[in-house]
This record gives C-alpha cells, sequence and structure tokens, in this order.
C-alpha cells in the first residue's frame, strides 16, 4: 500500500510532539505532507515554534511548517499551560528552531493542498482545536468532499470532560469550529478522552523511551516527566496520557482501536455544558451517525508500536 498522505494540524503540547514523531518516523505508512500550527495548548507564536522545534528533533527539517489561526472562531483562546507548561514544550530543553515557518497561511496550504491532490487522497489530522479546518471548509467548502477523512483528537463519553465538567480540551477552545467540521460530512475518526486515558505512560513505559538513548527517545522521556505531573495530581493515574499520538496509531495500527459509528452533536449554546461532545453511543436518538467515536485501546500493542517508532529517529 502506498504511504497515506496527511497534513498535521496542531497546537504542541508534549503529546503533540509525540503525534508528530510517530508520523515521521513512519513513512512508509505516512506522508506528512505539512505541518499546520493553531492556537490551543499555548498561543499561535508557541504551537509553531514548537512544531518546528519537533520536526529538526526528529531530523526533519525539510518538513513544511505553516502558522494559522491564532484565535478561536466566536470566542477568546483557552489555553493550557497549566499541563503543559509556558513554553507548551516544557520538560526537555531543546534548542530554537532554525527552520523557516512557510510564507503561506496555514488555511491557504489546506485549501490548495487539497485542491492540488487526486480527491480522497489526503487526511487530515487534527490533533488541537478545530478552527484551521473549520475556516478551510467555510472559506472553501469544495475541498470537503475532497477529504478522505479526518482523525482527530478530541471530545469524550464516559470520561467527559478535561477542563469543564462536560468539556474535552480540543472541542471547548474552539466548539463553533468542532461544530463546522462535525456537520460537515467529511468522514471523522475520533480518538475521545475515554481511549486516549488508555494510553497511559508509566514508568516501565517511559523507562523504555528512555532506554533507547537518542535524542528522541531522551526527550519524549522527558516530555512525559513534566506532563504526567498534572494527571497524576488531577486524576491520581499512574502516569501521562498520551492524546495525540492516538491519531497517528491509527494511521498505522487502526486493529489497535475499536469504535462504533455513532451521531455526534457538539454543544455551542450553553455555557454550563459548552463543548460537550453529545455522543450517541448507545443510539438512543434517530440522529444520522457522523463519527467513528472511538471506545478501546490495545495499550500494550499502542506502546510497543510507539516504542518501535520513535527507535528509528
Amino acid at each position: 500500500m502506498p504511504a497515506r498522505q496527511i497534513i498535521i494540524d496542531t497546537d504542541p503540547g508534549q503529546d503533540d510532539a509525540v503525534a508528530i514523531l510517530l508520523a515521521l518516523a513512519s513513512p512508509d505508512e505516512i506522508e506528512v505532507l505539512g505541518i499546520t500550527a493553531v492556537a490551543g495548548n499555548v498561543p499561535l507564536a508557541l504551537t509553531a515554534r514548537n512544531a518546528r522545534m519537533v520536526c529538526e528533533l526528529a531530523g526533519r527539517a525539510d518538513t513544511a511548517v505553516f502558522a494559522g489561526c491564532d484565535r478561536p472562531l466566536g470566542r477568546d483562546l483557552v489555553t493550557a499551560e497549566h499541563v503543559h507548561g509556558k513554553t507548551g514544550l516544557d520538560g526537555p530543553s531543546l534548542p530554537e528552531p532554525t527552520m523557516p515557518l512557510q510564507d503561506a497561511h496555514a488555511v491557504d496550504f489546506i485549501i490548495d493542498t487539497l485542491r492540488a491532490k487526486p480527491s480522497g487522497t489526503v487526511t487530515l489530522c487534527a490533533l488541537g482545536p478545530l478552527t484551521n479546518i473549520a475556516t478551510a471548509f467555510e472559506q472553501a467548502p469544495d475541498i470537503i468532499g475532497r477529504v478522505a477523512e479526518i482523525i482527530l483528537m478530541g471530545g469524550a463519553y464516559f470520561e467527559v470532560g478535561n477542563i469543564t465538567p462536560t468539556a474535552e480540551f480540543n472541542i471547548y477552545v474552539d466548539p463553533q469550529a468542532a461544530q463546522i467540521v462535525f456537520g460537515s460530512g467529511a468522514p471523522l475518526v475520533v480518538m475521545p478522552l475515554d481511549v486516549t486515558h488508555k494510553a497511559l505512560v508509566t514508568q516501565v513505559r517511559n523507562d523504555a523511551f528512555r532506554a533507547l538513548g537518542t535524542p528522541v527517545g531522551v526527550a519524549v522521556a522527558q516530555m512525559t516527566d513534566f506532563f504526567e505531573r498534572f494527571d497524576k495530581e488531577k486524576y491520581g493515574s499512574t502516569g501521562a496520557p498520551l492524546h495525540d499520538p492516538c491519531v497517528t496509531a491509527y494511521l498505522i495500527r487502526p486493529d489497535l482501536f475499536t469504535g462504533r459509528h455513532i451521531n455526534v452533536e457538539i454543544e455551542t449554546a450553553s455555557e454550563l455544558t459548552m463543548g460537550m461532545t453529545v455522543a450517541d453511543w448507545w443510539r438512543v436518538t434517530t440522529r444520522a451517525p457522523n463519527a467513528t467515536f472511538m471506545g478501546d485501546l490495545d495499550a500494550d500493542g499502542f506502546f510497543a508500536l510507539l516504542t518501535e517508532r520513535l527507535g528509528r529517529l
């Protein structure tokens, strides 16, 4: 099978960084056409910086990185320095990037790429708020039917919320954008907290990253060392959940995941439940399914894949 062509839309973030590294380490399965940065975990200037730092860490300074939207569609930006640190990539000491940002805006790159490539060949991998993708769909609705698939990290069902009692962070930051994407008709695969909280970096798993003995392995171990403090304090978990690498792992080993094709709606009216993903897991409504919502993960298989691929960089 030819490598799957993807655009990574991201707001790095330690777990975003690991997702990018996994994609760049897997050229037989994944061809990264470009990386588009969006404001989310930290403001846009930092997410665009962090994306380039990760590419250079992977030895892939040839990867095109584009800066995108610096604020949500209809709300003030909410960031997550309390989770990711003031830079978004606290933990390792990485050099400032020397590779340039591309001149084009991320939204223009998404539109132009989907128009230039054969229809149904480009997958959008969304690791942050969906502002860039929704803006592209609004500006160029003709591209929606050209998308092969959108695989995104966001939302929850049983786990409910991690930034409010009812909302997961990526969806909460820009619920209006999420509503556009979930209502677009493009094929969606969703990695909610219900799955990503099972991708826990335990001490043994983090030791395996560090034991790779490479700059990438050590940096990833340092990222998760920093990242895990939040979830240990908040949830009493045994380590850090690697939310976003679930997206790129699915491209390589979809058999590691199980889920259901269901209807998912986004709450955009009530401040009490703003950004909630109303997932009809039990199919109790007559609303048409619009997303494959994942519910479980083979965590051991996931970490075996991740460790092996990181060892290639």
